[in-house]
């Protein structure tokens, strides 16, 4: 007879077979929650960081842009700074070669006079005596060498002021130069962007480099620069006055009082010449302001008007809420939201409100300081008239004295 063959191995009862079917159900389930939840982590995370990291190269792409203008500005005020550097070398070079000029040219005055002095040695007898003409040569001779001893200090001075502008102006030129570099550095980093071919991953780049400086330092030195410069430059000017002023006097030494007279006209004329000028400039500035502040005023009225409406808006918004029913009428978070907003929009209307009152009055200041300015310049264009004239009439002391005589026969007529 035929036997029924059993399967060796372990032998598992119904209940274990529905308890291993129940756990693997709820692992299953346990797992997919745990899966569903990470999932949704995982697309939080990315949209924050994707949000974040785009907000971060906004930022830094701002902030880039800003320092570039930053950097610009201060290379223009350097260029200027060294343009004017340049100006004022080359002025005080002339200046310099005018007073070497001057110098040679006193040594054919202090030959003359020397060698008339050595003439009048030749004088014989009781002729050999100190009159007038004599003392009047060696008042020559020692005003001859005063002259010459004042005008070669003075360039002299003007060597040395010139040795102090080149050393100034190498500074500003290196300091250019290291902007106008780190311009187009920063200028590359705001063009990169994730489709640049050049762009890799960096060994240590967070490093702070050596011989990094501060903001502070980095705008101390450029201002530190040009205030040197400025300083350096603005001695130099002092120093052409003083070196003209000086050649004009010993040129003009045997008409001191009249050519004082006159230097002081002229440079009362120059004054109210530059001060014309910078009230013109005033004026013009002034202008401008008050156009541009014409502009701003009724921006800012604009922006008055519309945070009044924005206040609209949440008080509305506030009160059409409190008629919600019952329990449904709760502080919620639009509760505590609206609130703040009509805090904050109160806040910017005042400050706005203010700030319109500040613009008025200064507008109404600037009227009446261009008022000033304009008034101003019609005394100083009176004066300028005035001082040309007396210019003028000054001139009458330059004709030879033969042309201011009267004639013989007409005077021998009206005798008659």
């Amino acid at each position: 007879m035929a036997t029924l063959s059993t399967k060796p191995g372990q032998r598992f009862s119904v209940p274990d077979w529905h308890t291993n079917s129940n756990l693997i159900s709820a692992d299953a389930q346990h797992q997919r929650s745990a899966s569903h939840q990470v999932r949704q982590e995982a697309r939080a995370l990315r949209n924050e960081t994707n949000n974040q990291a785009k907000w971060e190269e906004h930022n830094n792409r701002t902030r880039l842009t800003e320092r570039i203008n930053n950097v610009n500005r201060w290379k223009e005020t350097l260029d200027k700074c060294l343009a004017d550097t340049d100006a004022e070398i080359t002025a005080l070079t002339k200046v310099k070669e005018m007073a070497e000029r001057a110098v040679q040219a006193k040594n054919l005055c202090l030959d003359v006079a020397i060698e008339c002095l050595t003439l009048r040695e030749s004088r014989r007898a009781i002729d050999v005596v100190r009159d007038p003409v004599e003392e009047e040569l060696h008042k020559e001779v020692k005003v001859i060498e005063k002259a010459k001893k004042e005008l070669q200090q003075r360039v002299s001075e003007a060597f040395e002021q010139l040795c102090l502008l080149q050393e100034a102006r190498q500074q500003l030129s290196f300091d250019q130069r290291c902007k106008v570099e780190t311009l187009e550095l920063d200028r590359t980093c705001l063009s990169l962007s994730v489709n640049s071919p050049n762009i890799s991953f960096k060994v240590n780049p967070t490093r702070v480099p050596n011989g990094s400086t501060t903001l502070d330092e980095w705008e101390l030195n450029s201002l530190s620069n040009k205030k040197h410069a400025e300083a350096e430059t603005n001695a130099s000017t002092l120093l052409r006055e003083v070196t003209l002023l000086a050649i004009a006097q010993t040129n003009n030494e045997l008409e001191a009082q009249r050519e004082a007279t006159s230097f002081a006209l002229r440079k009362r004329i120059s004054d109210l010449e530059r001060a014309h000028d910078e009230l013109k400039w005033q004026e013009k500035n002034t202008l401008e302001e008050i156009a541009e502040m014409e502009e701003d005023i009724p921006r800012l009225e604009k922006d008055l008007q519309r945070k009044m409406q924005d206040l609209k808006v949440a008080h509305t918004r506030l009160e059409t809420r409190t008629c919600r029913p019952n329990v449904e009428l709760c502080r919620d978070e639009v509760q505590y939201g609206l609130t703040d907003e009509v805090h904050q929009l109160e806040k910017s209307i005042r400050a706005l409100q203010q700030k319109l009152a500040e613009s008025q009055s200064a507008l109404n200041a600037l009227y009446r300081q261009l008022y000033r300015i304009q008034t101003d310049i019609g005394y100083k264009t009176n004066s300028l008239v005035l001082d040309n004239k007396c210019v003028e009439c000054r001139r009458k002391l330059v004709v030879p004295a033969e042309k201011c005589m009267p004639d013989f026969e007409a005077f021998n007529r009206s005798v008659n």
